[in-house]
Parts: C-alpha cells; structure tokens; sequence
C-alpha cells in the first residue's frame, strides 16, 4: 500500500514517513497541494495524508482536486492539522476529507485510522471492479443480443406479403419472440402459413424458430403437402430440440381459388372459421400432439380438409391470447374471444389486441401475443422475376486511421453502401456477418496484437476486452484499409481487408474445438465467403463473396 504525505514541514514529513515505513507502508511525499497532484499522476496512492495549511496549494484547495482526480473509486483523505476549531474540522470534510488527526501524531490512532480507510478503499476497488465487469457483460450481451436479432429478422423476415389475403399481429414479451408466423405461395398458387409457439419465450424458445423457417419455406416452393411439411418440421424438431421443449403449430393451405383449405393442427388453441360479421361457423379443434414431441414412426399426418367461400374467414391464435390475466387473475378465455370477434365488422387483428390489453389493464405483457385473420379469398399465382443485379462495375476504397478505430465501428455503414446496389441487399446479413469477422480479426489481433488464447482462462472474455479497451486507447500509429470490388460478370464482391500490423494468422490457425472459446470467427469467414485468402504474413486477407449463393441458407 503507498501513501502520499502532504506536508510543508521537512520535520513532519520526515516523522510521519518513519512512522509509516516502520509498518511496511510505501511513503510518497509532497511540500504542497500542486505536488501532491503531480505525485497522484505518477503513482497509484491508496491513502492521502493532507496538511491544511500550505503555501502554493493549501489542502482545502487540493482535497476536491483529490477526489476529481480519483474517480469513481474512493480513495481516502485525512487531514492533518493543528486546526481546533469546529469551523476548520467541519470544513476538512465539506471539500471532501474523510477523516482528520492532530499534530502531534498519536501512532496508534494514526495506524488505526489507516488501516480502516485501507479496508474501505480495497471494498470500494473490488466494488469498481466488478461494476466495471458487470458493465462488459451487459455491453457484450447487448451486442450479441443485437447480432442476433439481426439475424433473426433478416431469416424470418417474409419473403412475400399478402395482405389482402392475411392480417396477423405478432408482439413478443421479451426482445425475441418465441412465436413466429409465416406466409409462402406455392408454385401452384396455394396460400401456406404456418402459425407455431414454441415452449416458453425470449431466445431459448426463438431458437427454433430459424430451421423452421427454413423448412417451411423451401418445401412450400417446392409444392409440398401440408402434412408433408408437418412431417419434415417434426422430424426436424424433435432432434434439435430438448426434450421439455416442443412447437404448438397450426399449419394451413387455401387454395389458389380461394374455395378449400388443408390444415394440420397440433397443439394450438382452437381455430375459428367466422363470417365477415364474425360470427362463430365452424370450431376447429387441435387433432395432433405438439411439433418436436413424437418420433418419425409415431408421428399423424392426417388433415382436416373443409371447403369454403370469399365471405368466410379463419382465425387463428397463440395460447397468449387467451390465457392473458387480468388484475383479478382472470383469463381472457376462449368465449371472450369469440365475443370479440363478433363485436365488429371485418374486425381485424389490432382491434383484436387492443381488447387484449384493456382486459389485462395494461399490465406487463406475460408470455407472446400472435394472431392471424385468413380471408378465403382467391389468391392468383404471383410470378417472381429472378433477382437482378447491377450491371455496373464499381469499387471503393477505406484507410482508417487510429482515431476513427476508436470512434468508429465502420461495417454497418460499408453495409447500407452496399445494400445500395441492386440485388446486394438479399445478401445484406451474410455480408454484415462476413466483414464484422474481418475487421475484428484485422483490430483485435492484426493492429492490437492480442493473443485470443486469453479467451479460454477464466474470466478470459471479461480480461480479453479490458486488454482491447486499454490497447486501443494507447493505440497511435495504426491502419485499417479495407477495399471492395464488385464484379457484375461474375456476380461477386471481392472485399481486402488489410492491417499494419505483423499478422494474426500464425496465432489463430489450426483446429478449432467447440470447446474453445476462440478461432471461431475464421472458420465463420470460411462457411459464408466462396473463398478465403490471406497474404504470407497474415496482415491481409481477400475474401470473394458470391451473389449467387441463396441468401436465406447459408
């Protein structure tokens, strides 16, 4: 522990330091309040010893300066004085002492003294601490959280909307959604959508949602069955999920002409077919247990298949709605829902949620709101023209220097760029994904020099990210040139990422084991990019990304 004597008398300052070296203290000593200051930027104090009465900078003037100085962590003052008067003690403390002793020095007391301010200095460090490291677990759990949803709503966003055809409501409880609903047209002009409510809600059940997505949407190009496609989901299901956690689905068709649907139902509350008026046609019951429960050999198949017309309309709804509490712990319930339903015209899904909320009161949402209004009618074979691309070469060129590095995270604005020409947006989260890798990898280990193999010791994340805060703010000389080259013949974007510093390669290359907690972000770069290459000294790195790759599965 180093403490800092503040002090104009030579014979003071001497006596206090014997005293303080006596008991294994490291002493610092200053003449005034300037000094003092001088000595607080050179060193790490840990106690403050301040005399009041000083030339230059007295210790009424320093002690705010002092704790300015100090920051957030506390860092104790005791004033030494000859003072007696109430006046000078209560001033001690209003500038910001802590504690104050007469001259002359009582050993004992000031030893005592000492070590309870230590006590609560070292309380108040550790206290820093991990508020600092509670602070990067947030941040970095809001960036993953944001990376996440960014990926999220780029998979689940619909690829094609109808809205005169659906009207559907789906409002999370948490910042991921544990609901997902989907629309498609199959080749043959049917109208598919797929209403499912995972287990629970927030990210644990969202997680599913993405290779369901997938499924659903390439077997509806493909024209499959509705309960071909309940089938495949299952199957899919059941080996990914655990074994408490399952999908509640309603999967549906109607017909190109509007006139005849297909559903398979499992585990969804009732669906309802209504008239424009709302009221109450046809009930439709949940036949099936839950997707991702039963084995393929166990798995039902059978559909419930029933003719309509233009007037007639379906409902479909997630257990959120009905069993929404109100403040009386009541249930919204399947009967009000039905009296909802019949108390407009053409009611549409907003109207349907609105209800929801004046019943609950507004309370804090409990668990995922998803509602889905089908009108039965016609719906003619939509044709999507291919993609097309620009035609038009272009490049540009990006040199950061090290105060923009600080400052600046540039992917997201290169993306938008980019996202700019014709047919690259399709690609924008692969691409966002693909140069985040590389300009983290060129940073942390290229221009940095970080070693990642601190990630894998404990509490290696939290030291990882310290070490990068620190280098970065130390960082002077150093750039980043990042160049894109887009080649309308070949239908790729050639990106170069380059460094100035000696390379990361050598320090990431090898295998890389799940149980590792780095060397992902390479292998990540491997699976989007067509290719990956780097120079001899591992400072450059050319990744070609081709626009013929399908966006959606990657």
């Amino acid at each position: 522990m180093r403490i800092l004597v503040v002090d104009d008398q030579p014979l003071n300052c001497t006596l206090l330091k014997a005293m303080l070296e006596q008991q294994n203290y490291l002493v610092e000593l200053a003449n005034n309040g300037q000094q003092a200051l001088e000595k607080l930027s050179e060193h790490s104090i840990d106690i403050v010893l301040l005399d009041v009465m000083m030339p230059v900078m007295d210790g009424f003037e320093t002690a705010p300066l002092i704790k300015q100085q100090a920051g957030d962590v506390y860092l104790p003052i005791i004033f030494i004085t000859a003072l007696e008067d109430h006046q000078s003690f209560e001033k001690c403390l209003e500038v910001g002492g802590d504690d104050f002793i007469h001259k002359p020095f009582d050993k004992i007391i000031l030893s005592a003294k000492i070590k309870a301010h230590a006590r609560t200095r070292r309380l108040s460090q550790e206290a820093n601490r991990q508020k600092k490291e509670l602070e990067y677990h947030y941040n970095q759990t809001e960036r993953e959280h944001e990376i996440v949803e960014h990926i999220f709503s780029n998979a689940l966003s619909q690829q094609q909307t109808f809205p005169k055809l659906c009207d559907f409501h789906l409002s999370p409880a948490s910042m991921f959604n544990g609901d997902m609903f989907l629309m498609a047209q199959s080749p043959l002009g049917g109208f598919y959508c797929l209403l499912g409510d995972f287990t629970g809600h927030g990210l644990a059940a969202a997680v599913g949602a993405l290779p369901a997505s997938r499924i659903f949407y390439a077997m509806v190009a493909k024209g499959m069955s509705v309960s071909d496609i309940a089938y495949e989901l299952n199957n899919a299901l059941a080996e990914l999920l655990p074994g408490h956690m399952f999908c509640a689905a309603a999967i549906m068709e109607l017909s190109e002409s509007g006139r005849s649907v297909s559903a398979w139902l499992g585990g969804l509350p009732d669906l309802y077919v209504i008239d424009k008026q709302g009221q109450l046609i046809k009930t439709l019951e949940s036949q099936h247990m839950a997707l991702g429960i039963l084995e393929p050999d166990e798995f039902e198949r059978n559909i419930v298949h029933f003719e309509v017309n233009e007037n007639l309309r379906i409902v479909m709804a997630t257990d959120g709605i009905v069993e929404t509490e109100s403040k009386q712990s009541s249930m919204f319930g399947e009967e009000r829902l039905k009296l909802v339903l019949a108390s407009k015209p053409n009611i549409g899904t907003e109207d349907i949620i609105s209800q929801v909320h004046q019943f609950s009161g507004h309370s804090e949402q409990q668990d995922d709101l998803s509602i889905a209004i089908i009108n039965c009618i016609a719906n003619p074979l939509i044709i999507n023209p291919e993609v097309s691309y620009s035609k038009l070469p272009f490049d540009f060129h990006v040199a950061l220097n090290a105060d923009q590095m600080k400052s600046n995270d540039p992917i997201l604005e290169l993306v938008n760029m980019l996202s700019t020409v014709e047919g690259v947006d399709n690609h924008r989260s692969n691409i966002f994904l693909l140069l985040s890798e590389a300009y983290n990898n060129a940073l942390d280990h290229g221009v940095l020099g970080l070693d990642s193999e601190i990630k894998n010791q404990e509490d290696g994340f939290f030291t990882f990210y310290q070490m990068r805060e620190e280098a970065l703010t130390q960082l002077q000389d150093a750039q980043i040139e990042i160049l894109a080259n887009y080649e309308p013949e070949n239908r790729q974007i050639r990106f170069t990422i380059t460094d100035s510093g000696t390379g990361f390669l050598k320090s990431e290359q090898g295998t890389t084991s799940l149980s590792q907690e780095h060397g992902r972000g390479l292998g990540l770069l491997s699976e989007i990019a067509h290719s990956v290459s780097y120079n001899e000294t591992g400072n450059c790195v050319e990744l070609i990304y081709s626009l013929n790759n399908n966006p959606y599965i990657s």
